[in-house]
């Protein structure tokens, strides 16, 4: 069976003048056009190597919006066998880097939609090409990340005596949080609110201290306030569809399904998108969510028109 060789790549774009555009390199070594990706690196998410792999291919910093279709297709790998190449793609938004080329790129080129379509030299690029023009005839383009994090792995309640919101993350714990600080710089979250137990709060903490952010600890968030009063989660998880600013909220095992139902309501009707992303909530929410497992939404509007658009798990 052939290797596996896991990529990701974005599809930056923007509008300009009324019109979609999107950025084509050009790669001299094999004189194409394509999509901006590469290869993970050892123990890589694959969000992570998309975010990094656009800025060092282009210069241009930018935050994930939806996924797009992955691309499968065979290379050869280094020993000159034939392997499997899965890329992963992204729609995304520049936002900031110089724009210096880098990395085997001699050109970042902005054109529209009709331009690309006759400038990519594989067929399979279309696919992603065409879902960014579906997402934009959809209006689910323009979009913001709302995130939710079950707290990282953590000492046991056995070999804890003292108070349990103080119960702290263990040594995989602490590893696990830097990996998820990582997956929340890849779509630019800004906004950063948590259960007040130390295990959360340890969880999202590194992200951000380097977002230069305080955590907004929430007591409706921890499983004692929701045992308590259940419905002051939900009401938490409201006001922040209600700020539209990219937000991570993490919480605890038995308090996420309720926010995942929240959500699972707010999914938008387009046809392609309601079905996979309710089957995706479904299966977070009835089967809980690992610890340290990131879950992304896409949501578009705000407050009681926000809808979800799309959904991702990702594993730390």
């Amino acid at each position: 069976m052939p290797s596996l060789i896991p990529a990701a790549g974005t599809v930056p774009w923007r509008r300009r003048h009324g019109t979609l555009e999107v950025a084509l390199v050009h790669r001299p070594k094999y004189d194409d056009w394509s999509w901006a990706k590469g290869k993970l690196d050892p123990g890589e998410q694959p969000p992570v190597a998309a975010v990094r792999e656009t800025f060092e291919e282009t210069g241009l910093e930018v935050r994930l919006g939806i996924p797009l279709p992955t691309s499968t297709y065979t290379v050869l790998d280094g020993t000159g066998a034939p392997a499997t190449k899965e890329v992963h793609y992204w729609a995304a938004k520049v936002t900031g880097g110089s724009g210096a080329l880098e990395h085997e790129i001699d050109e970042v080129r902005w054109v529209d939609v009709r331009t690309a379509h006759e400038l990519l030299d594989y067929g399979r690029d279309r696919e992603q090409l065409l879902a960014v023009v579906r997402a934009e005839r959809e209006r689910r383009l323009r979009t913001w990340p709302l995130v939710l994090v079950r707290h990282a792995k953590s000492r046991p309640r056995s070999t804890w005596s003292g108070d349990d919101q103080l119960r702290p993350l263990d040594a995989v714990g602490r590893q696990q949080a830097e990996d998820v600080a990582r997956v929340l710089g890849a779509y630019g979250v800004e906004r950063v609110v948590s259960s007040a137990s130390l295990r959360c709060v340890q969880t999202v903490e590194p992200y951000a201290a380097g977002l230069g952010a305080r955590v907004r600890a929430k007591d409706a968030l921890t499983e004692e306030g929701f045992a308590e009063a259940p419905e002051g989660a939900a009401r938490r998880l409201d006001k922040e569809l209600a700020r539209a600013q990219p937000v991570v909220v993490c919480s605890h095992g038995p308090v996420l399904p309720s926010l995942i139902g929240v959500l699972a309501r707010r999914v938008a009707a387009e046809a392609g998108c309601t079905q996979r992303t309710l089957e995706q909530l479904a299966a977070a929410g009835e089967r809980a969510m690992r610890k340290g497992e990131v879950l992304v939404m896409q949501v578009r509007g705000a407050g009681n028109a926000a809808e979800v658009v799309a959904v991702e798990r990702i594993d730390t």
